[in-house]
């Protein structure tokens, strides 16, 4: 899940940003199939009002860059979303969106604030999909769990904090990844509240590339790694500490619904897919094999929060995921050290085990890829 940086602390609808979008969409659609045609400057939306319930998006890039599509409410909170659709490709989202005014948002080369279209969804699903029973009891067993991750979180990211602050370097690296594998593992939480998301866990590039400061989680990785030392870093750690704060009560006010648990777990797998297989996420410390693990955990729970849903609907779905789910634990788990528990630095795998491990997940990711729409069907 690339981070974005672009537009911070803004709390209101971000206009459009680097074209104009869809020329006359249409101006109705009961909510259902919808298309989304992107090229490297146009965003179109095949209708710009829908009606209340879930809406899939086929988004076809036509343009010759990789490209997401978004959903954004209010805060550029984050509805639903889909990343790295290469030129040529379709990709669908599912979104279960209630009445309010939302904005489409296309981003070539998976960067900045994206082409936006806006979206006025208006009336009340039939059966609104998180009416279900069997729905609400999947996001309670989710939100379970992710209470129990939050509160490990803010514990262990107080540790890695009061150890930066303390000029503690050997305690700080040895906490750095530990604390983020409870970030890792419910980063969809994170990832709904708008800025909060990139400002903790964005890379340098990124905020170079959109000319903001580098904060987070990597701009103290940084320093403790490149410079060997902690100075001028308590800001950043005290931000740190407060933006990990914000988020998780953000998301125990608004949990997740189990149709964005059902993204969710497959946004997970793009982040293994596309940040940590390239090593490119914890660039500096090479612990990327401990974000890896901790996506995968993430995804897996909330598959287990789905499964009873699952079980019902699609078992042959059910069976082909815990096949897939296995062989990427066989594959990932041959690189840690079961009596200390600690992980490869990411820098010494071979190619062809860094291969295998991308080929795993990549089987993985088809099956995850159906649940969304089998949870929409639910209903």
């Amino acid at each position: 899940m690339k981070k974005h940086l672009a537009a911070l602390g803004v709390l209101t609808m971000t206009a459009v940003s680097l074209a104009a979008c869809a020329s006359d969409p249409a101006e109705t659609s009961a909510s259902g199939d919808l298309t989304v045609s992107a090229t490297d400057s146009e965003c179109t939306v095949s209708a710009a009002k829908l009606d209340a319930g879930p809406s899939t998006f086929k988004i076809t890039n036509k343009g010759s860059k990789v490209t997401e599509f978004y959903v954004y409410a209010e805060g550029d909170r984050i509805m639903g979303e889909v990343e790295n659709v290469g030129p040529g490709l379709t990709r669908n989202l599912v979104v279960d969106l209630p009445k309010g005014t939302y904005e489409g948002a296309c981003k070539p080369g998976m960067i900045g604030d994206g082409i936006r279209q806006t979206l006025t969804v208006s009336g009340a699903a039939a059966k609104p999909l998180s009416d279900s029973a069997e729905l609400k009891a999947a996001a309670d067993s989710y939100a379970r769990y992710v209470k129990s991750q939050s509160d490990a979180l803010i514990d262990k990211t107080t540790e890695f904090v009061d150890a930066v602050k303390a000029g503690d370097v050997d305690e700080a690296k040895a906490l750095f990844p530990v604390a983020r594998t409870y970030w890792e593992r419910i980063e969809p939480v994170a990832e709904k509240f708008g800025d909060l998301d990139p400002i903790t866990d964005g890379r340098e590039p990124d905020a170079i590339a959109e000319g903001v400061d580098f904060t987070g989680w990597h701009r103290i990785e940084k320093q403790l790694w490149v410079e060997g030392n902690t100075e001028g870093m308590d800001v950043y750690a005290d931000q740190l500490l407060d933006n990990v704060k914000q988020i998780v009560a953000l998301g125990q006010d608004a949990p997740l619904t189990a149709l964005e648990l059902a993204q969710g777990s497959k946004g997970l797998l793009d982040e293994v897919a596309t940040g940590k297989i390239t090593g490119e996420e914890d660039e500096f410390s090479h612990t990327d094999l401990w974000d890896f693990k901790a996506n995968i955990e993430g995804s897996q729970a909330a598959i287990a929060s789905l499964r009873p849903v699952l079980e019902e609907q699609a078992p042959d779905l059910v069976a082909q995921l815990d096949e897939q789910f296995a062989a990427v634990d066989t594959e990932l788990n041959q690189h840690q050290d079961p009596a200390t528990g600690e992980w490869v630095s990411y820098d010494q795998l071979t190619k062809k085990q860094v291969k295998a491990l991308s080929d795993v997940v990549a089987a993985l990711s088809e099956p995850i890829s159906q649940v969304a729409a089998v949870v929409a069907a639910s209903a």
